[in-house]
């Protein structure tokens, strides 16, 4: 039996609009729908077709952290731990499986200039309490035998995993229909509709739709919904990436971790993808893909993995990571009644998203914010 959501909007059974439908706002969607809450999720143009789908999945909390995230840190990590017992709930939703695999994370170095940076960031991410193991050349070819020769020491994370997004998107997706929930592809929301600092609903081809609780999630696009006071337009930008996909032989596969390499990363699919990426560009919502981008990219994977030169590539894509002022997230409430945010997680939506699902949903249905996103709200931004 659904647990009956608590009252907080003087309405038996609240309504909820989400905008946009990434890995967050079908995440929260699906939580608030197992609760018993008549969720509708509003999308631009298909369903996920934004920053979830073109991301590599990545669960990489440790190696990717950078001096200056330390208190972002904590946020990352416990999402990390989360990430099990989210899936394990999921998969008593729907039989989409999102591919979670958990061999761990390498980054290696080529050169002396690469291998100061290792151990710098070495250093300074152990000093942080984050799990690390420092491998030879002998330990890193013994793991990952196609590597380069050339290759010297490499840092090893057996808590940084990966998920396919792709198919978590899916998985949310059939979660989120099978427990009551309704996507309305192709409904490009115009404005949020505010009157005496609570929120009425969305407008949409100038049709207004009446909600209790409206929940933005609409990744780089969150800024340009019209209708938001000044102070509480999302600092959100688009920050470009571009990326691609080479086929590999499934049964010999060329590499069997995810790899960081100074300049690109390597992702294995079960499928015998080898996801490569990614640019980290200031363009806007420039949406094209360029060869010297490419070139980087395929130049980078070549020198890690020598033998790639002869896998055709199978796709070519690019995302807008929705990026806030300190690349940090914004979560929770608004000085508007009802509006509620989720948006601005940078290159970390996938890693946040357990995270994200389960203190939003908390929030909407106790009207408490949980302690781990206090610090994470738009009030940070407002002078």
């Amino acid at each position: 039996m659904k647990t009956k959501p608590k009252n907080i909007y003087n309405r038996s059974s609240p309504r909820v609009t989400v905008i946009g439908s990434g890995v967050c706002g079908l995440g929260i969607g699906w939580r608030l729908s197992e609760l018993g809450y008549k969720v509708d999720v509003f999308e631009a143009e298909e369903v996920g077709k934004g920053a979830t789908w073109a991301a590599a999945g990545m669960l990489a909390a440790g190696v990717e952290c950078e001096p200056g995230e330390e208190k972002l840190l904590e946020l990352t990590t416990k999402s990390q731990k989360m990430w099990p017992n989210f899936l394990k709930d999921l998969a008593k939703s729907t039989d989409i499986n999102p591919h979670y695999k958990d061999e761990g994370t390498l980054v290696i170095a080529f050169n002396n200039d690469e291998l100061s940076k290792l151990k710098f960031n070495y250093k300074f991410q152990s000093g942080l309490g984050i799990d690390l193991e420092w491998l030879d050349k002998e330990e890193v070819r013994n793991m990952e035998p196609h590597l380069n020769t050339k290759t010297l020491d490499a840092v090893f994370s057996k808590n940084d995993h990966q998920v396919d997004n792709r198919f978590l998107l899916l998985a949310l997706m059939d979660a989120f229909k099978n427990s009551g929930g309704k996507i309305h592809e192709k409904h490009r929301v115009e404005s949020i509709k505010i009157e005496k600092g609570r929120v009425k609903g969305i407008v949409i081809d100038s049709v207004f739709h009446e909600a209790d609780i409206v929940l933005l999630a609409a990744g780089a696009h969150s800024s340009t919904i019209d209708g938001l006071p000044s102070n509480i337009i999302p600092p959100v930008r688009p920050v470009k990436g571009q990326m691609l996909a080479l086929q590999m032989d499934i049964n010999r596969p060329l590499a069997k971790h995810v790899i960081w390499t100074p300049n690109s990363y390597l992702v294995p699919r079960d499928d015998g993808r080898l996801i490569i990426g990614a640019t980290v560009e200031e363009r806007g919502f420039n949406s094209e893909i360029t060869a010297g981008a490419l070139y980087s990219l395929l130049e980078s994977a070549w020198r890690t993995l020598p033998t790639i030169e002869e896998l055709p590539i199978v796709e070519t894509w690019c995302g807008f990571r929705p990026t806030s002022r300190d690349d940090a997230p914004i979560l929770g409430p608004t000085e508007i009644e009802g509006l509620v945010l989720a948006t601005g997680h940078h290159r970390n939506g996938i890693l946040l998203a357990p995270l994200t699902a389960d203190t939003i949903s908390e929030y909407i249905l106790t009207g408490n914010i949980p302690s781990e996103i206090e610090d994470y709200g738009i009030d940070r931004f407002i002078n």
